[in-house]
């Protein structure tokens, strides 16, 4: 029997054209980028150092003191092979994803594999109000708790302190005395110090916010308290100032 005229008109099946593409394949990765620059970095262990930045863009917080609110909204798309390649650009081992709140982007999570995967160091700097166990146990956690001062203390998400490993950094910004008093009540009383003092931590940090708290009273306060941490200036506000972009 011939073909009907509807079956002579039917489209060729996947099996008859195997180099034709699948119906509705999926879309490559990309996440939203305010920026990607190359610069000194300024905080934690690695300070001093010459890193690359990929700021993402977005927040779920709004913390008071806040220096990068520009990253909150806008952004440009890009796909995770345009910004391995802008990194590569840069030509630095040393890359920090940072924000806004980077972990906000689930796509975040699969960049910093990639940078691992291509041989970079990686640091993730993020609030501590997400998840942080689905990061790569390679990348470098810089976890930003939040004091009162900040206006987002209810937001710490505890159950990350259980998944920080002696590869990460644990930063308390403080506003004030009240903020200093806070941050050293939960170094000890969720055993931050002595994870600090054996290695399982790679460094606690005390960070006054810029303009708002004064040295000399800070270093007096950790002094006294006898805690293993760390007092951390911005070196890249020292350097360039406290509203430059891009550095």
């Amino acid at each position: 029997m011939s073909p009907t005229r509807t079956q002579a008109r039917r489209a060729p099946t996947a099996e008859q054209n195997p180099a034709d593409p699948p119906p509705h394949a999926p879309e490559a990765p990309f996440l939203r980028v305010t920026e990607i620059f190359r610069s000194l970095q300024g905080e934690s262990t690695w300070m001093g150092l010459p890193c690359t930045f990929v700021r993402l863009t977005g927040c779920p917080l709004r913390c008071v003191w806040c220096d990068t609110e520009y990253a909150f909204h806008g952004g440009e798309r890009r796909s995770l092979e345009d910004i391995l390649e802008a990194v590569a650009a840069h030509g630095t081992p040393l890359v920090e994803i940072t924000g806004g709140e980077p972990l906000s982007q689930r796509n975040a999570f699969l960049l910093a594999e990639r940078l691992l995967d291509a041989g970079y160091t990686v640091l993730v700097e993020t609030s501590g109000a997400l998840d942080v166990s689905p990061l790569d146990p390679r990348a470098h956690k810089i976890m930003d708790l939040k004091c009162p001062g900040s206006g987002e203390v209810h937001r710490n998400l505890w159950s990350n302190l259980a998944h920080l490993t002696p590869r990460d950094e644990v930063k308390f910004v403080v506003a004030d005395r009240a903020d200093w008093e806070w941050a050293a009540a939960v170094i000890r009383e969720r055993g931050l110090d002595a994870r600090a003092r054996s290695g399982e931590l790679r460094a606690l940090w005390v960070s006054p916010v810029w303009g708002a708290a004064e040295l000399e009273p800070l270093a007096k306060w950790m002094l006294e308290s006898g805690l293993p941490v760390r007092l951390q200036v911005q070196l890249h506000k020292l350097i360039w100032g406290a509203t430059a972009r891009g550095v």
